[in-house]
């Protein structure tokens, strides 16, 4: 399998750590991307271009970097292990320099490295070498990218990553929906289910790469596990009425859900992997949904329109302590805590809008990081700092995925061939 040979595969033998003397707060309110020159890595085929490729427009992508165009390159590269001409790298306002080689081993394996270079201070940030097969050479151009991220903003990247969506195909009358993933920047979709029946909502374990996900295949909703590698699965149960499919707990070992009971109302329980014991954690006659765990395990947020409309709640993982902390106009649907656990992302209808936005844990400070028609279901990468999200843009014909940073200036559509709607983000793969 592509990841379980990467694993093995893929590793980091050297590291040259140095002081960051270049760095971006990502904690500032107004970021001005980072000019940074990436060159080609240097190979005896199209193969170092590629990677350097990758690595650019994931940066890129991020907001954070502005890579310089290779036009005004005045230097060319042709021993990265040698310092380069920073004079030539600073005149053209490069504050960072990536430089790399990409080579084949003698046992078929490539080699690729890099070397991180702060221009204006004349020495190397960062340089590491991987190896992996010709499988996995684009994971090692989202690694790079991760890497360099790091060391310039001190914050995890989150380019190593897949999405888990719903891919959408034909009339919206007779919509063909299958169980999809990809690489976080759209690239490698392969299908998990082949469309036969109904599947909806998929969710990540937080800690491995198996999802679960509802499916309708035998006319009534079930929901199940599914190892991304082995496709090995596993029925969870079956739960008639239920609204939503099913979030992990942090640990993996729990899934929590709302379901409709005998009583008619949609309440929250909260199911053991194990021993499939359910425990009911809201009992009101209202509609409780949406529920998603904190990442330390101890407290869940989720909507509820006991207060005559949906509105967002927080209580602990038991069910005590069950407060409202979104009072603002409109109706509240898919919160989604954040995976630093600073911020709740959520869907909000108002005026006729769908918007996507965050709160900080109490409700306070809310803010609209995307407004348009018919978006919703945010999802977050694992490092907090950017979400991902489905639009049904009008006149498209269905639905497409986007992703926002925080700072909602940098909002990016996310390539599918196909409709795309209800995205997972994964954790970042070993």
């Amino acid at each position: 399998m592509m990841i379980g040979a990467l694993a093995t595969g893929l590793s980091a033998v050297a590291t040259l750590p140095a002081r960051a003397l270049v760095e971006i707060d990502v904690n500032k309110g107004n970021i001005e991307p980072l000019p940074i020159a990436i060159t080609d890595f240097l190979a005896g085929d199209a193969l170092g271009a590629e990677i350097s490729g990758i690595v650019t427009a994931d940066l890129k992508r991020s907001g954070l970097f502005a890579p310089i165009d290779r036009s005004a390159f005045i230097e060319k590269i042709s021993n990265p292990d040698v310092a380069p001409r920073f004079d030539d790298w600073k005149v053209i306002n490069a504050q960072a320099l990536v430089t790399g080689r990409v080579s084949r081993e003698a046992d078929g394996r490539i080699r690729a490295e890099y070397r991180l270079w702060d221009t204006f201070a004349g020495q190397q940030l960062s340089g590491e070498q991987f190896f992996s097969n010709n499988a996995n050479t684009r994971r090692i151009g989202h690694i790079i990218a991760d890497a360099i991220y790091e060391r310039l903003t001190g914050e995890k990247g989150y380019f190593d990553t897949r999405v888990v969506f719903i891919d959408e195909l034909g009339a919206k009358n007779a919509r063909k929906k299958r169980l999809a993933i990809m690489d976080q920047d759209g690239a490698n979709i392969r299908y998990l289910s082949n469309g036969s029946s109904i599947v909806m909502t998929p969710r990540f374990s937080p800690n491995r790469q198996e999802i679960t996900y509802m499916s309708y295949e035998s006319g009534q909703p079930r929901v199940y596990l599914l190892q991304i590698e082995t496709g090995q699965r596993e029925l969870v149960g079956n739960f008639p009425g239920m609204t939503f499919a099913p979030r992990f707990s942090p640990d993996g070992q729990r899934v929590i859900m709302s379901l409709l009971r005998d009583d008619g109302n949609s309440n929250i329980f909260a199911m053991d992997l194990r021993s499939r014991s359910t425990t009911r954690l809201t009992n009101s006659a209202a509609i409780d949904t949406s529920p998603s765990y904190s990442p330390d395990g101890s407290r869940i947020v989720f909507t509820s329109d006991r207060g005559g409309r949906a509105q967002i709640y927080v209580m602990g993982a038991d069910g005590s302590g069950q407060t409202r902390i979104s009072f603002g106009d409109g109706i509240y649907s898919t919160p989604v805590w954040s995976p630093r656990g600073d911020l709740i992302a959520f869907t909000k209808q108002s005026g006729g809008q769908f918007q996507i936005g965050v709160m900080k844990t109490d409700g306070s400070g809310e803010r609209i990081l995307s407004t348009g028609f018919q978006q919703e279901g945010p999802t977050w990468a694992p490092n907090g700092r950017v979400l991902m999200f489905f639009r049904d843009v009008p006149g498209a014909g269905g639905p497409k995925l986007y992703s926002v940073d925080l700072t909602g200036r940098n909002e990016q559509p996310i390539l599918t061939k196909d409709f795309a709607s209800d995205p997972a983000w994964s954790p970042l793969l070993d």
